[in-house]
């Protein structure tokens, strides 16, 4: 019953679809794994780079997510097909994995797929999430007691978005668990010989619809997530709200440039590293 729905947009949506998913999602992951690589270089070096814009290797970072992601998606436009399976008297236009590849690749494809999703589109943020803030962490912990007092202004706002980082990980590796969870096991522990496989593909079946579901969820709990847990992010968000509900002149000093505020922190920053350097030299 899964299987049995009609595809009614063609081959083409057919096979746009799945590449589109999976370029989105290996954006997010590659997004993810920057931020944490951002964060630890961002306290490692306790500095930033000068300049105004998008500096060079940010926008190469973003390009290369972009380009990696969109490549790792080929294989999806071209394994996808429509072909006709009869159902309860019907002939319905399925849109689905082909069970025959015309490749050797693709054959490969079809086979490692889902441990190779499971691999790179889930483990892979989160070893590089725990060993980046395992290292930040311990930067933090060693430069602690040597920090100057001026610095801890500066501290707190790196600290808040490192831990905003943590959460989206975090989020995302419990919507993304339920989907991965059935595949894996489904491959590791169904048997197509055995005479109760109906029961646990039915649990299978519960656990992919529920896994669906928790993965999509992913970026609509990511604004609330990051409302919980950033201040920066909530005092933007209030101000924009309150943009539309109030008229400027009544909002507070504190609501007018909370999203002001972290900038003027890294402009001070920026001007107490500078002094410190002349003074040294």
């Amino acid at each position: 019953q899964l299987l049995a729905e009609d595809w009614p947009f063609g081959v083409e949506m057919c096979k746009l679809v799945p590449f589109i998913q999976k370029a989105s999602v290996g954006i997010t992951v590659l997004s993810l794994c920057a931020l944490s690589i951002d964060r630890y270089r961002a306290v490692a070096s306790w500095s930033r780079i000068k300049g105004i814009g998008v500096p060079k290797w940010t926008a190469v970072e973003i390009v290369l997510i972009w380009v990696i992601s969109v490549i790792l998606a080929v294989p999806e436009a071209i394994a996808f097909d429509m072909f006709t399976m009869e159902y309860r008297g019907k002939n319905l236009r399925i849109c689905l994995l082909h069970p025959m590849q015309k490749t050797s690749f693709m054959m490969f494809y079809k086979q490692a797929k889902d441990w190779w999703l499971f691999s790179f589109y889930f483990c892979l943020p989160l070893a590089i999430t725990a060993f980046f803030y395992t290292l930040m962490t311990c930067e933090m912990l060693r430069k602690k007691s040597g920090m100057q007092i001026a610095l801890n202004d500066h501290l707190k706002q790196r600290r808040e978005v490192a831990k905003t980082v943590f959460c989206l990980v975090l989020v995302f590796a419990l919507c993304w668990l339920p989907l991965h969870l059935s595949r894996i096991l489904k491959l590791t522990i169904y048997d197509q010989k055995d005479p109760n496989r109906c029961e646990l593909l039915s649990f299978f079946l519960v656990m992919d619809y529920i896994g669906i579901n928790m993965a999509s969820l992913n970026s609509c709990i990511n604004p609330i997530a990051l409302y919980l847990v950033s201040k920066r992010f909530q005092n933007c968000f209030k101000s924009c709200l309150c943009c539309w509900c109030q008229s400027k002149d009544l909002l507070s000093l504190e609501e007018r440039q909370s999203c002001l505020k972290f900038k003027a922190n890294d402009h001070g920053y920026d001007n107490f590293r500078s002094s410190n350097k002349y003074s040294s030299s």
